[in-house]
């Protein structure tokens, strides 16, 4: 009766707004309000419904609880899936998500260093020359001592095709050649 008097009193006071009160968001009269949702840390109050529901299912024994879920299953056309842990039911689909972006992303290496390991020793003398050749400011007695204590860089950080171009030219000259 309260209530009534609240929208009756409201309807008086505002006529040329009665026609709209449907479409009005807020609460037609006080009472009217839904309840707040419960502060952090405050128990939270399940309906009737669902806590009968609940002292129902655990009161079941597993022949009726497997039952149970082969019917939900039906009713509601879930799929059967394998057990996992649940860490891994988590991790799976980022994992699988995650693999399947870096497949096809690999990246070509575009930047070599040149290796040079070995030497043919008949050839020794035509390598110093070549490595002196290949490494501007070095003269022969530096190319014969870095020939002399292989493995060795001969250059960093090159492109594609100056590496196999010093690749070629140090293999002709009698070394062996990696690119790294």
């Amino acid at each position: 009766i309260g209530c009534r008097k609240c929208c009756l009193l409201q309807e008086i006071q505002t006529p040329t707004l009665c026609a709209l009160r449907t479409l009005r968001t807020s609460p037609a009269c006080h009472s009217d309000v839904i309840a707040s949702p419960p502060l952090d840390g405050s128990p939270k109050q399940y309906s009737p419904k669902i806590t009968q529901l609940v002292n129902d299912i655990t009161g079941l024994t597993l022949l009726e609880v497997s039952d149970l879920n082969e019917l939900l299953k039906k009713t509601l056309n879930i799929q059967d899936v394998g057990m996992m842990p649940m860490g891994a039911m988590a991790a799976a689909p980022v994992a699988q998500a995650v693999e399947d972006e870096m497949v096809p992303v690999k990246k070509e290496k575009t930047h070599f260093t040149v290796k040079l390991t070995e030497l043919k020793a008949p050839e020794k003398v035509k390598l110093i020359k070549e490595v002196k050749n290949c490494i501007q400011g070095l003269n022969l007695v530096q190319a014969k001592k870095l020939v002399e204590s292989l493995p060795q860089e001969i250059r960093a950080n090159v492109s594609k095709d100056e590496a196999e171009k010093l690749k070629a030219a140090l293999e002709a000259a009698g070394g062996t050649v990696v690119l790294e």
